[in-house]
């Protein structure tokens, strides 16, 4: 398959620093394709997607990937579809420098965005990402509501959250990412400490205090690594009062709908995360 890490012309992509984080600031070169079920005017107070920024955060395993990614996945479409705002930071990779720089990088990117509201005209904040990615946007969230910045939703899609073997990602042969992959993933992420209790801001699935977290959205493969703990995340916000659904899809890659777009549940995959995104448009950014 044939990876897109370019824009086309449909995006306006600018380069800013974030901090000190090389950021990716991509916008629509037009008027969006489609609108949300209602249309910015009916919305009653609620903001329309040209006022959204989400912070999409890359995949990788903590050990590769780029900044550029954002143009192969799910953010691309919700620049195209609906005319919001998307960042996607180039954090540091683990192999070069270990926990905790990827999330104090993506975390910098979010207190920008929070930081120059006005400027960029931001009303609501989104937090998204896919693998690693998803696990850096929980982690993200999890700083956010412990310093005082206002998420207002979460989508991590299929999220790598945890350094412990769970029934999923235990003797998982899956394509794309697996049992031995997860295992360098970790640990060159947490070095020493990768089969230890640790931070939830280096692993969050070891969070206790899932209150006041962002509603979240997200999907994720019943063969993959991170189906169980991705289930288990969102089991942990509801149990804490906070609104959370996941869709599972069956089928035997990680990161199937950006590897494998054209089949059936890629494309079914797909269109429930635009609709739980309009969705959000309507009922939690405001």
């Amino acid at each position: 398959m044939k990876f897109n890490l370019k824009p086309d012309k449909d995006l306006q992509v600018q380069t800013i620093r974030a901090g000190k984080v090389p950021t990716l600031v991509v916008r629509p070169a037009k008027s969006p394709t489609k609108r949300a079920a209602k249309s910015p005017a009916e919305w009653s107070g609620k903001c329309p997607a040209s006022d959204v920024a989400v912070l999409w955060i890359h995949g990788g395993g903590y050990i590769t990937g780029m900044k550029e990614m954002v143009y192969m996945g799910r953010a691309v479409d919700l620049v195209k579809k609906y005319g919001v705002t998307v960042f996607s930071p180039g954090y540091r990779l683990a192999w070069m420098k270990p926990y905790p720089a990827a999330v104090k990088d993506c975390y910098a990117t979010l207190r920008y965005i929070n930081k120059h509201r006005d400027e960029l005209g931001v009303r609501s904040i989104v937090v998204g990402g896919e693998s690693a990615g998803g696990g850096l946007a929980i982690a993200v969230c999890m700083l956010a509501r412990d310093h005082g910045i206002k998420v207002d939703y979460q989508i991590p899609l299929y999220p790598m959250m945890s350094n412990m073997d769970t029934d999923s990602s235990r003797d998982n042969h899956a394509k794309v990412w697996n049992t031995p992959l997860n295992h360098i993933g970790w640990r060159v992420y947490l070095r020493g400490r990768a089969k230890k209790k640790v931070s939830p801001y280096a692993s969050p699935a070891w969070q206790t205090d899932y209150s006041g977290l962002p509603p979240c959205y997200t999907f994720v493969a019943d063969k993959e690594p991170f189906y169980c703990e991705t289930l288990q995340y969102v089991e942990n916000l509801k149990a804490a009062g906070v609104e959370a659904e996941v869709d599972v899809y069956h089928m035997d890659s990680h990161a199937f709908d950006m590897l494998r777009p054209e089949e059936e549940e890629s494309r079914r995959a797909i269109r429930k995360f635009e609709e739980k995104f309009e969705y959000a448009l309507e009922h939690y950014c405001s």
